[in-house]
């Protein structure tokens, strides 16, 4: 039995002890830890001679949902950190500290949902020769993935109940009939082709709006362009965005979606 099995069983086996009586109907915390070495993985970075993973890990979860172990959060933040930490020596990972989680309430998360974003977080160094550092740059915050319960299948006989499989959100917009999913908290659209998305549209302005996630919600920002902004045939300078929302940006349209996979 590998180290990290047994590892997992043993948080298995505290959270459905003392833990798992008080979620039964929340967010499992061993999904918790499963979801945070999942993007460990999906958040590595291949360097010269090391692969580096995250070492900062904020979750957000429902303000329902946080509540159920408020009492417990010191010890469940210390057992999630071991876990990951145990997957990155497992697979060789370089991190730049020891693993840091931290837990964030967000109102716009449903009971059930969570949210998890990463980042890699450079120790704090005195400046100097001696201070160098080989390892990667400080890294802004990637854009906060979002899981969501599946919706439970019907059966005629259910022995016992158990959590739902978790579902990863993907954020994505559509213009002029072109596809891109979001992976930053921030996304600059525009004529420019230094914009993150180009719009080759003579009326959008070079840096025209920008898409901002803060949490698990998603904004939308006029960068004081010259024709302005219109979601859902509405006049904005800034507003909070939905699956299936129209943004006409000069002659373009804009299709913003939020998907389960």
């Amino acid at each position: 039995m590998s180290v990290l099995r047994s590892i997992e069983q043993k948080i298995e086996g505290l959270f459905e002890g003392v833990f798992g009586r008080a979620f039964r109907t929340h967010v499992q915390p061993v999904e918790l830890a499963r979801k945070l070495v999942k993007e460990m993985e999906d958040n590595k970075v291949v360097s010269v001679s090391r692969v580096y993973a995250p070492n900062e890990y904020t979750v957000y979860l429902a303000p329902d949902d946080r509540a159920q172990f408020a009492t417990y959060e010191p010890s469940l933040l210390g057992e999630l950190q071991d876990y990951i930490a145990e997957n990155a020596r497992r697979e060789n990972y370089a991190l730049l500290t020891p693993p840091r989680v931290l837990i964030e309430s967000d109102s716009d998360l449903a009971m059930g949902e969570f949210g998890i974003a990463t980042r890699m977080v450079q120790p704090f160094r005195e400046t100097g020769p001696e201070a160098a550092s080989p390892g990667p740059a400080t890294s802004p915050p990637g854009a906060t993935m979002v899981y969501r319960p599946k919706p439970p299948v019907e059966e005629e006989e259910v022995p016992a109940p158990t959590p739902p499989p978790v579902q990863r959100e993907v954020v994505a917009v559509t213009v002029n009939g072109a596809r891109r999913e979001l992976t930053r908290e921030r996304t600059v659209i525009g004529r420019s082709k230094d914009s993150d998305i180009r719009v080759p549209d003579p009326n959008v302005s070079r840096r025209h709006v920008e898409i901002v996630q803060e949490g698990t919600t998603w904004w939308i920002v006029d960068l004081d362009s010259t024709n302005g902004i219109e979601l859902n045939g509405r006049r904005v300078k800034k507003a909070k965005l939905a699956d299936g929302d129209r943004v006409a940006l000069g002659s373009s349209e804009l299709v913003f979606a939020r998907e389960t996979t």
